[in-house]
């Protein structure tokens, strides 16, 4: 096998700059305000809006070895965290460079590699000190606002939980000179839990600053509707500027309603975070200002918080939470609905409509509805070619016998709903819709555990299975409806929902007119979820906006200048004590430059600095002061306090109020840094890249031809 190697550990070493290269793609998805970026593909010229490290990678041509290696760190932490990427991207980028500046200092690789590994170490446990518990979260991120104040209604009883009550949750910011507005919830056909959703849901695009609505269901004596002074005011108006109809994703809204859900609407915005305590704050503070994802994440916690009678600290159950993207409606008409909300075609809609409130006999199956599948347990005998499996000898086209066969098990069952993990095929879907069946592929298996639980339909891997305890009942479908009534069609697809009586599975219906930033709305909103999710798991947060990192870079600086407190055994073992003084002090100092560059490149990303020079001069003032303080970690904590920690003089919004104060991940954070380090000690210590497999001519023709030697 022809094979050829070049030595990529030179001064120059080729790989790092390689993860170099691809890490400066992602720079402006750093810090809280991103930019996005548009892939376009040349081969349908379709373009697809992106705000995320992982959809950037998997649209970068990754053919090098250092290439693949990012590319796998990155899904990894995606897998684990959902959130960290762009920072472990970033640093990945910055630690390549400071790494290829040691070795042109003839610094020794297992020095670089011995002193990163523990100045990272160090700098992780310093920044425990930083950590701010769940159940301090509001007096930290409230602490430079103003109180609002609470008034007692008829009953006596203060309202003082928000989200962490969500008979509580309608309260709302209210402009004094926009007039009192009820307004009515219509009744539902379906009873159950939907009207304990229909109770405590709130508008999820709701702006700031204008009239707060409250709602009353139409009939119900038992919910008191609380006057104007009973509405909580807050004198904290947030402010946002928007440069596009298209990306504008705040102002008037109507909450989204759908037949046996949320009726009303909201014609004003719902309350600033400062109003309501517990997670409210939260998700405010680990959205990154994203607006849209909050207002649906409030949404969905005080409906799980109902049906789990919780009095405390709030847990989001992910499993019971799935996503429909909706494209041609505005984003203000994006809401959270019970059940399971899909996209079907105008066939299947029209057997839908043919429902209309009739219960539906459900069956739900683990694997592909297809003539061939064969789920992963099944072993065929070795050495035996299967020809055909069901001969036919009366003719006809080739599986006519298992469409004809998979139908009649339907229709003797008397079978409404399939939903199928997998795939459908689509002659048996024709049959089906013919026969006024519905059948619903790539369900995810969370929805299908939640419609077995309230059905007791048990999921089958083949239909030759079924059986009648298979078939659950007690479901129902019907076409999903925007703010104004209609249901929407909007052409190849229509948006419909499918339920069942006590179900808990909540739908977060993302709507958008543009096509290009259906990917975006959907990582941004389980990107949020995410974060959230991992806050409460951890019971603890980092103070954001670049407070952890200048911690680090504090740390790491005060390090290399007394290099002797950080010890390493295995250092001192191979390098004599004099040069070992020297490598620390220098792989340091560069390890110090990248937490230098993370945070130069948040400032002008927030537009906080107005050039890369400017934010390290920032930088370096807040470094200058956190020292004379004594004590970097309360200096830090305290302009956390202040409304946040990097503020440049350059800021267009210098009052405190519209500053959003940032959190950010303990677990995730953390992470990202070390497998940002690991992938770069990695590729450092890789001396030779092999090629296999080519051609030698292949090799001679390329650019880099006179790099390789052929064996």
């Amino acid at each position: 096998l022809p094979m050829a190697f070049r030595d990529v550990n030179a001064r120059r070493h080729i790989g790092l700059q390689q993860l170099s290269s691809l890490a400066s793609t992602g720079r402006t998805f750093l810090g809280p305000m991103k930019s996005h970026k548009f892939i376009v593909d040349e081969s349908t010229n379709q373009s697809t809006l992106i705000c995320s490290a992982v959809r950037l990678i998997e649209s970068l041509d990754l053919t090098s070895a250092a290439g693949q290696l990012l590319n796998e760190t990155i899904q990894a932490q995606n897998k684990e965290f959902k959130t960290g990427m762009s920072t472990l991207l970033f640093l990945v980028g910055a630690w390549s460079n400071a790494v290829v500046e040691c070795l042109q200092q003839n610094v020794p690789v297992p020095a670089i590699v011995s002193v990163m590994s523990e100045g990272l170490n160090s700098c992780c446990e310093r920044v425990q000190c930083l950590q701010i518990p769940i159940h301090d979260v509001k007096k930290e991120l409230c602490s430079s606002r103003v109180r609002p104040k609470a008034f007692e209604s008829k009953t006596g009883q203060l309202g003082r939980d928000g989200l962490t009550n969500p008979r509580n949750l309608l309260c709302f910011q209210r402009d004094i000179s926009a007039p009192e507005e009820v307004i009515p919830i219509n009744s539902s056909s379906h009873q159950g839990d939907d009207c304990h959703f229909n109770k405590c849901l709130v508008s999820p695009l709701a702006g700031f600053g204008s009239l707060a609505s409250l709602v009353k269901a139409v009939g119900d004596k038992s919910s008191s509707v609380l006057s104007g002074s009973g509405v909580i005011a807050s004198s904290c108006i947030t402010q946002k500027l928007t440069h596009s109809r298209h990306f504008s994703t705040l102002g008037k809204s109507r909450f989204s309603s759908q037949q046996g859900n949320f009726q009303g609407y909201l014609s004003g915005p719902s309350a600033d975070p400062c109003g309501c305590c517990g997670l409210g704050h939260l998700a405010m503070a680990l959205s990154h200002g994203n607006q849209t994802s909050v207002k649906l994440l409030q949404s969905i916690a005080a409906y799980q918080q109902e049906r789990a009678e919780c009095s405390g600290s709030s847990q989001i159950n992910i499993t019971e939470i799935v996503t429909c993207c909706v494209v041609g409606l505005p984003e203000s008409y994006s809401c959270v609905s019970p059940g399971f909300v899909t996209l079907v075609s105008p066939e299947q809609a029209t057997v839908i409509k043919h429902f209309a409130d009739k219960p539906l006999r459900i069956l739900l199956m683990d694997g592909d509805l297809t003539e061939q599948y064969r789920h992963l347990g099944f072993n065929r005998p070795r050495n035996v070619r299967t020809i055909l499996e069901h001969p036919n000898p009366q003719g006809g086209r080739a599986g006519d016998v298992w469409l004809s066969r998979m139908s009649d098990i339907l229709t003797t069952f008397e079978v409404n709903l399939v939903l199928v993990k997998g795939d459908v095929c689509e002659n048996f879907m024709e049959r089906c819709i013919a026969s006024r069946i519905l059948v619903v592929g790539c369900v995810a298996r969370d929805v299908l555990c939640a419609f077995g639980e309230v059905t007791g339909a048990q999921a089958v891997t083949y239909l030759s299975q079924l059986n009648a305890s298979c078939v659950g009942n007690g479901a129902w479908a019907e076409l999903w409806k925007a703010s104004d009534g209609r249901a929407m069609d909007l052409g190849e697809l229509v948006p419909a929902r499918i339920s069942a009586g006590g179900i808990p599975l909540l739908t977060a219906v993302l709507t958008t007119a543009l096509p290009c930033k259906v990917q975006l709305l959907e990582d941004q909103f389980w990107a949020l979820l995410y974060r959230l999710h991992h806050a409460l798991k951890d019971g603890k947060v980092f103070p954001g906006g670049g407070a952890v990192e200048l911690l680090c870079l504090s740390h790491v600086q005060v390090l290399a200048e007394q290099p002797e407190r950080l010890g390493n055994d295995k250092a001192g073992r191979e390098f004599p004590s004099r040069w070992l003084a020297e490598y620390k002090s220098i792989v340091l100092q560069a390890l110090a430059s990248g937490w230098k560059q993370y945070l130069s490149v948040v400032l002008c990303n927030a537009a906080k600095a107005r050039s890369e020079l400017e934010a390290c001069a920032a930088v370096d003032h807040h470094l200058q002061k956190a020292a004379a303080c004594g004590s970097p970690s309360a200096y830090i904590l305290e302009e956390f306090r202040r409304g946040g920690v990097l503020r440049g003089g350059s800021d267009p919004f210098p009052d405190p109020a519209t500053d959003l104060k940032v959190c950010d991940n303990v677990a995730a954070k953390t992470e990202a840094w070390r497998r940002a380090l690991d992938l770069v000690l990695l590729v450092l210590q890789t001396d030779t890249e092999i090629i296999t497999g080519l051609r030698k001519n292949q090799l001679l023709n390329s650019p880099v031809s006179s790099e390789f030697m052929f064996l």
